[in-house]
């Protein structure tokens, strides 16, 4: 039975091919080599549900073929582990179920911008996913009002901040560059690097959508770059970031240690 750890360390795996696909090393199917290589298929097919839309951003930022075998070993981890029926809210619910209902809607949107990467770059390949309907009811991204619980929630949906999507966790934060900046800022003063990076990312998404930051994420990026120390899925949030905001991935950035 695949353990904590197991899950954890196919997630990173398959964190390090997408770094790999993003810096160049294209041309084979590297998310089906994923399964077909692990030791234990069951962790192998959950990380690809945990890297979600971003085993697609190879493809998206540089333009790296999605093949036809990728595709179907997406669908096939999305139907091995199927997001949970959708469940309207409930006002007689304690309050102390409202964190498990954010938590539900970030997976929810998580797996919707999977399952729409998947339907547009399969090339019909696999039938159409059923997450492709955005979750419904989430108020909660446009309520800043408490800005650093809503960054914390908006780095969680970072996954989300690629090109081509688009939806109402995108016009949030088109609508609050400065509450992102704000908890970039207060991410990065923290040594919180994990979340720093995945809301400069949304930053250099904005910047990428045409829409000027309060602050400039580059040096911010950079900064976090030279105190090293990342993991494969923040090098990975830390690579897209680099690719939104030149275009390419900074020879200096592929120092990022994995």
């Amino acid at each position: 039975m695949s353990s904590r750890a197991d899950f954890a360390s196919a997630a990173d795996e398959l964190a390090t091919r997408v770094l790999s696909a993003l810096r160049g090393a294209g041309g084979t199917a590297f998310v089906s080599r994923h399964l077909d290589t692990a030791s234990d298929s069951v962790a192998a097919l959950a990380a690809i549900r945990v890297i979600g839309a971003d085993t697609f951003t190879p493809h998206v930022l540089t333009g790296v073929p999605f093949h036809a075998d990728d595709a179907a070993t997406v669908a096939r981890s999305l139907a091995a582990f199927p997001p949970p029926a959708p469940t309207a809210p409930d006002p007689t619910a304690p309050a102390g179920t409202a964190p498990a209902r954010t938590e539900a809607r970030t997976l929810a949107w998580r797996d919707w911008a999977t399952g729409e990467c998947l339907a547009r770059f399969s090339g019909g390949s696999v039938p159409p996913p059923t997450t492709t309907a955005p979750p419904q009811g989430d108020d909660e991204l446009a309520d800043t009002t408490d800005w650093r619980r809503w960054s914390v929630r908006m780095a969680q949906l970072a996954t989300l901040a690629i090109p081509g999507l688009d939806g109402p966790v995108h016009e949030a934060a088109r609508a609050a560059a400065l509450p992102l900046a704000r908890g970039a800022t207060r991410s990065v003063l923290r040594r919180d690097h994990r979340t720093a990076v995945r809301l400069i990312r949304w930053l250099a998404w904005l910047h990428h959508e045409g829409v000027a930051p309060p602050v400039d994420p580059a040096p911010m990026a950079e900064h976090v770059r030279l105190l090293g120390g990342v993991g494969p899925r923040t090098a990975v949030d830390l690579a897209i970031a680099w690719h939104l905001l030149e275009g390419r991935l900074p020879q200096e950035a592929e120092a990022v240690r994995t």
